[in-house]
C-alpha cells in the first residue's frame, strides 16, 4: 500500500480489525520510510460495476459517491454513521448480487430512495429533491402528498 504522505510503496500493518459487521477490514499502517500512520479499508468486491447515466455515458461505480449522497440527504438527522454505512453496504450488495455489470443510474437512485423512505422520511425527501431534480415548491408538495397517501393505504391494510 502506497503511503499517502510520501508515496513510498512499502508500509507495515500495525493493527487489523473487522469493520461493518465483518464485511470489511480496517487496517492501521505505518510507512517504513517516513513513519506516518494511516488507515486503509478492504472490502470484498464481487464484480466491477459500471453506471449507465441518463445521457448514455458510462462511468465506473463509485461506492464513495453513493455514500456521500446518502450522507448529504441524512445530514443533521438522528442516524449514526454506522447506520449510514450499513445502508450504503446494503445498497452495494444489492447491486452486486443483481448479476448485472452495467446498472442504470436511475436504478441506483430508486434503490436508495426505497431504503431512505423506510429509514428516514426527511432524508428521503431531500434525496428525492436532488434525484428527481425538483425545481418548484409544488414538487415537494407532490412527493409529500404521495407519501401521505401511501401511509394511509398502509394503515388501511393493517
Amino acid at each position: 500500500m502506497r503511503c499517502p504522505f510520501c508515496g513510498n510503496p512499502d508500509s507495515q500493518v500495525k493493527d487489523s480489525r473487522p469493520n461493518e459487521e465483518g464485511s470489511a477490514i480496517r487496517r492501521r499502517r505505518a510507512c517504513l520510510s517516513c513513519g506516518q500512520r494511516f488507515t486503509t479499508v478492504e472490502r470484498v468486491q464481487l464484480r466491477d460495476l459500471v453506471v449507465v447515466k441518463a445521457n448514455g455515458r458510462r462511468a465506473p461505480f463509485e461506492r464513495e459517491k453513493l455514500a456521500r449522497s446518502i450522507r448529504i440527504a441524512l445530514r443533521k438527522r438522528p442516524l449514526p454513521e454506522t447506520r449510514i454505512e450499513q445502508i450504503v453496504s446494503g445498497l452495494v450488495r444489492q447491486l452486486e448480487a443483481s448479476g448485472e455489470t452495467e446498472v442504470p443510474s436511475s436504478r441506483i437512485g430508486k434503490l436508495a430512495m426505497d431504503v431512505l423512505k423506510e429509514v428516514d422520511t426527511v432524508g428521503y425527501v431531500r434525496f428525492a429533491s436532488v434525484y428527481r431534480d425538483f425545481t418548484e415548491a409544488k414538487d415537494f408538495s407532490e412527493i409529500l402528498t404521495s407519501m401521505d397517501n401511501s401511509e394511509a393505504e398502509k394503515q388501511e391494510k393493517d
